[in-house]
C-alpha cells in the first residue's frame, strides 16, 4: 500500500489518492499516461530505479497494447506499484 509521509507520519493512501496522484503527470492532458510521464511520475514519489519499473508497469498494466495506460488501466497500475511500498512525501 503506498503511504504519505507528511511531517513524519506516514498515512496509507487509497486506490483513489494514489489515482489522482497519477493524473496530475499527465502533461499533455490526453488522459493517458505514457511511459515517460509515468517514469517522472515515479521519480517523483521517490522510486529508485523508476525507467525499469516505469516499463514494467506499463508492460503489466498496458491491457490494450497501446503504449499508455488509460483510465481503465490506471487500477491495474495502482495495483502493481502498491507492491513497492513506495512513501509519497
Amino acid at each position: 500500500m503506498p503511504w504519505l509521509n507528511a511531517r513524519g507520519v506516514n498515512h496509507p493512501l487509497s486506490d483513489q489518492q494514489v489515482k489522482g496522484m497519477l493524473k496530475k503527470y499527465d502533461k499533455n492532458r490526453d488522459g493517458k499516461l505514457s511511459k515517460q510521464e509515468l517514469r517522472f511520475a515515479f521519480k517523483e514519489m521517490g522510486l529508485h530505479f523508476c525507467r525499469r519499473k516505469a516499463g514494467k508497469a506499463l508492460r503489466i498494466a498496458d491491457n490494450n497494447g497501446d503504449g499508455y495506460i488509460n483510465e481503465e488501466e490506471m487500477t491495474e497500475l495502482v495495483q502493481y506499484a502498491s507492491k513497492w511500498g513506495f512513501r509519497i512525501s
